[in-house]
């Protein structure tokens, strides 16, 4: 029968196990799912065969890509996503969008990771000091090598808004400061035609069953509760600001995906 082994076709005997044609290598992925040594391969079968601590080539992680999202990869790979803020919610979202298979992320933050961001922002303490924009590449590239990353080391501004997203399918907002996320939804909205993923109300410990995803305008997507606002007596923590990033990039998804409805 015919099968095929990181991109080639490979005839193998009816019955045979992955260890029978397979050695020297440690992890095996069958149509997009992990499988062990011991597992009957059957016609038609496409195994990627990795060796531990082997990246596997572009080509690879496409096709395993392709097989667990189904023909829906091949959009997302072409699309580009401009991710404005990398805090809590920007350094998840980029995570998450490079996990789908985004193809390029624009990444537009002027901060540098301190201690006090590890409660909730996806940084690690050998990323202190660094800046958000490097910081969140390499975390990104260690998830996909391959994935197309524009830094954009800058303080978002009215003069340069336009500039930073012109090449972006979707931007999402993800500031903290109030004046800085209304700049930039007001001008994307009044002088783009982009699609904006913005964020409202995602601090303290409350039912994450408040955070929702809302359409009040045709191309503005707003998630979050709209209501607890990080104050000093309120903080905001891993679980809600991810509960949040992940209606963000889930919406960011769906509009790639040409799902616009709520």
């Amino acid at each position: 029968m015919k099968i095929f082994v990181n991109g080639k076709a490979v005839e193998v005997e009816t019955n045979s196990k992955v260890c029978d044609i397979l050695s020297g290598y440690d992890v095996f992925v069958r149509n997009g799912y992990g499988i062990d040594k011991n597992s009957l391969l059957a016609e038609g079968d496409k195994i990627i065969a990795v060796k531990k601590g082997e990246i596997p080539d572009e080509g690879n992680l496409k096709d395993m890509i392709l097989s667990r999202n189904g023909e829906v990869s091949k959009r997302l790979e072409s699309a580009c996503v401009c991710i404005c803020g990398l805090g809590g919610l920007g350094s998840n979202i980029a995570q998450m969008l490079a996990r789908l298979g985004v193809g390029s992320l624009i990444l537009a933050d002027f901060d540098v990771v301190d201690p006090t961001n590890l409660n909730r922002q996806n940084y690690y303490m050998d990323d202190i000091g660094s800046l958000k924009t490097d910081a969140t590449a390499r975390i990104l590239k260690k998830i996909n090598p391959y994935i197309n990353i524009v830094k954009k080391n800058v303080f978002v501004c009215e003069e340069n808004i336009l500039n930073i997203v012109q090449d972006a399918d979707v931007v999402v907002e993800a500031f903290d400061n109030p004046k800085s996320k209304a700049l930039l939804v007001n001008i994307l909205l009044e002088q783009t035609e982009k699609y904006v993923v913005a964020s409202s109300g995602m601090a303290g410990y409350g039912s994450s069953n408040m955070i929702r995803t809302s359409n009040p305008l045709k191309r503005l997507y707003l998630c979050g509760d709209s209501t607890s606002e990080a104050a000093e007596s309120v903080s905001l923590m891993a679980p809600l600001v991810s509960v949040c990033a992940g209606h963000q990039a889930n919406a960011v998804l769906r509009i790639l995906l040409g799902q616009f409805e709520i």
